[in-house]
């Protein structure tokens, strides 16, 4: 009878310890925080929250524009979409990663992603997220830096975006004095460029170095960009209105050669006084299209050294 009680007790004790270790198992697979590779953190979505990978691994980026910020956290993202490649800032940082139409489903399927990255006005997004984990942003609701941090918020590397933003504000106040010194404290500047038959001016949130213009190096627009522009953003203008809206220096987008002769050979565009006066400067389209963390650091050392060369 002793010998039956023991048996009992052996087994009762075994069963227990079991259902301990059992118990700490699914504990440890379902622990939030970024601690723990294989668990989940909750991510405070303009639309709710969402449960994304604590430490994501592939990374679709479907929405362009954050694809260097992503790439500047030392995540590479296993897709992106067309408008990205064009950029030369990236070098070969994107050599092996797939591009995926929009609407192309099924690539993105077979492709596994752990986290999706896509704007808000995305109409696939319902379809994304029975893939993976999807974060859907509307890009005029950050500046540039702040969607810097917000990216790093939703790849669980929150403290290293905002690293960045502290040192890029110490490197735009120290370039912002080198600027001034070479050009002045009252020196205009434009920013244009063409897209088919449309000549755009644009506003200090627009990408084309416009952040690194108006707002990192603080200089002035002329007061009619900044009346009609800076509110909406860019403004399409007929090559007659140039003139109106140019500033001492211009800056002009070289994406579109056939576009681009349309009206830099026009006797409206070299009777402009910063034409006159060499004070033209082209920049690559395609690359300064982008306002994430690599680009921005490219774009700020070429619009430096051209503002401070001697001409």
């Amino acid at each position: 009878m002793k010998r039956k009680k023991t048996k009992f007790i052996f087994i009762v004790l075994t069963l227990l310890l079991a259902c301990i270790l059992s118990a700490c198992g699914e504990s440890s697979g379902k622990t939030s925080g970024s601690s723990a590779d294989s668990g989940t953190r909750t991510y405070h979505g303009e639309d709710g929250d969402v449960q994304v990978p604590a430490k994501p691994k592939r990374v679709a980026v479907l929405a362009h524009i954050y694809v260097g910020n992503v790439l500047k956290l030392g995540i590479t993202p296993i897709a992106v979409n067309e408008w990205v490649k064009g950029n030369k800032f990236f070098g070969d940082k994107l050599e092996n990663t797939e591009v995926v139409a929009e609407g192309s489903i099924e690539k993105l399927v077979e492709l596994e992603p752990d986290l999706i990255i896509a704007f808000s006005s995305d109409k696939n997004l319902k379809k994304y997220s029975e893939i993976a984990p999807t974060v859907a942003l509307t890009n005029t609701e950050y500046d540039y830096l702040q969607q810097h941090i917000e990216i790093g918020k939703i790849v669980g590397k929150e403290k290293e975006a905002q690293e960045w933003v502290e040192e890029w504000n110490e490197k735009a106040e120290a370039e912002k004095k080198k600027v001034r010194a070479a050009i002045g404290e009252d020196v205009t500047v434009t920013v244009l460029e063409t897209m088919g038959k449309e000549t755009y001016i644009y506003g200090k949130n627009w990408g084309r170095g416009t952040e690194i213009i108006y707002q990192a190096l603080g200089i002035q627009a002329p007061d009619k960009v900044e009346k009609d522009v800076f509110g909406p953003g860019y403004k399409s203008i007929s090559t007659e209105l140039i003139p109106e809206y140019a500033g001492d220096i211009m800056f002009v987008g070289t994406g579109d050669e056939t576009g681009k002769g349309s009206f830099m050979d026009t006797s409206v565009w070299k009777e402009i006084p910063a034409v006159q006066n060499n004070k033209v400067i082209e920049f690559d389209s395609e690359s300064f299209w982008f306002n994430d963390a690599i680009s921005l650091e490219n774009q700020m050392e070429f619009i430096v050294n051209e503002l401070t060369k001697a001409k």
